[in-house]
């Protein structure tokens, strides 16, 4: 692995800023109503697209043209320190781009995943739908088929996909589907459903706990044809593989893991966000609030509470900056993506219940922000792999065994 620096270089430096501006300008004074909303942030959607942080180009900037790993972490840190339902629907297309570049050919990703965005004149949206009703975190346990209809090279799809960011009223659909139903989680692969397409709809929206601006629903799939070239990668390389698997050939290739497995420190990046805004927050009321002719942060009691926050969250960080540097040099060697989301996912819902409890009555309604923090952090401990997964994850690679 390359050796990681902890210090930003000059161009990201000026990308925290930027992000961090808009945030603090733009987001936060609008999250209370979109939370109570619970309904997409266009106009911010708008705003960002505007300025180039909604679109193809920043994330391909982000991915592509940083060797170090670290931009994106950091531009999700100070986005989500913002507010993560806003966030979330910022980036939530980004998880259909990493679908489409994950699997797909390089003229796929070309064709594809600008569709995912539009531009600052027409936004659109991506959606990645891999989980169902009775199958999360067991991949393998997913039921939505795809049949190759060989007289027309049209790929058939049937099924019902579930807690789907932008679900339904996307433009551009990544759907993972089974192929072959012997072959479990490694006869999967992943497709687009292009804008317009017939049979596919919302199903439920959900109203959820946290991450409300964000939203999530189920996307019914009743006979969607696409054409052949909507499967990700080839025809020729899935036959490839399958028969591969089929022989009996090692091949770890599934098509909801690859990309969660790319994911990962980015999804640590903003629970990270998140329990930093907690933090700040409840710094500062404990150094203004007084009781007993005193600030109360001094009261060990406090002091302690913030900073074990304090090291909590840079401990966090330090694990999602170095399973970044991993992910780019490809370098992981005992799931350090899983521990930098499990870790950061515990800190964030850890540090929000502490500056509730720092608030007292004021950490427990809504006129203050923190409430809402608290409920947007839960969801790192269940989404991209629950808590669960992540140590099922660590477990197998620091012992090499499959555990059960």
């Amino acid at each position: 692995m390359s050796e990681l620096s902890l210090s930003l270089n000059e161009d990201q430096l000026q990308l925290q800023k930027w992000v961090h501006d808009f945030a603090e300008d733009v987001i936060r004074p609008a999250a209370h109503e979109w939370d109570q909303r619970e309904e997409t942030p266009w106009p911010i959607l708008e705003q960002a697209a505007q300025i180039g942080l909604y679109g193809w180009e920043f994330m391909a900037e982000m991915m592509m043209n940083d060797p170090t790993g670290l931009s994106m972490p950091v531009a999700l840190e100070e986005l989500f320190w913002g507010d993560a339902g806003i966030g979330m629907s910022i980036m939530g297309s980004g998880l259909a781009a990493a679908g489409i570049a994950a699997s797909g050919t390089s003229e796929q990703v070309m064709e594809w995943v600008p569709q995912c965005y539009g531009d600052a004149e027409n936004v659109k949206l991506g959606a990645y739908a891999a989980s169902e009703p009775d199958a999360g975190s067991d991949v393998g346990a997913y039921r939505t088929r795809a049949v190759y209809d060989e007289a027309t090279d049209e790929w058939v799809l049937n099924g019902t996909k579930t807690w789907i960011t932008n679900g339904g009223i996307a433009d551009v659909h990544v759907v993972v589907a089974v192929v072959d139903p012997e072959l479990g989680a490694k006869g999967q692969a992943s497709f687009v459903v292009p804008p317009g397409t017939k049979g596919l709809s919302m199903g439920q929206k959900f109203s959820k706990h946290g991450i409300r601006a964000s939203h999530t629903a189920e996307v019914v799939l009743d006979d969607v044809r696409v054409p052949g070239r909507c499967l990700l990668g080839s025809k020729e390389r899935l036959d490839e593989r399958l028969a591969g698997v089929r022989e009996g050939k090692a091949n770890n290739r599934q098509a909801a893991m690859q990309t969660f497995e790319a994911t990962r420190p980015a999804v640590a990046a903003q629970a990270v966000g998140i329990a930093r805004a907690a933090y700040e927050y409840s710094l500062e009321y404990a150094k203004e609030r007084h009781a007993f002719g005193k600030p109360i942060i001094m009261n060990q009691s406090i002091s302690f509470m913030l900073a074990d926050m304090a090291t909590e969250i840079d401990a966090a960080r330090l694990l999602t900056w170095r399973a970044a540097l991993m992910g780019k040099t490809k370098s992981f060697k005992n799931a350090e993506g899983s521990m930098a989301k499990l870790k950061a996912g515990r800190v964030a819902v850890w540090s929000t219940e502490r500056a509730m409890q720092i608030l007292g009555g004021y950490g427990y309604v809504s006129e203050y922000p923190v409430e809402r923090w608290h409920r947007d952090a839960k969801i790192y401990d269940i989404f991209e792999g629950t808590e669960q997964i992540q140590q099922l994850v660590i477990g197998r690679a620091i012992s090499g065994m499959r555990i059960e």
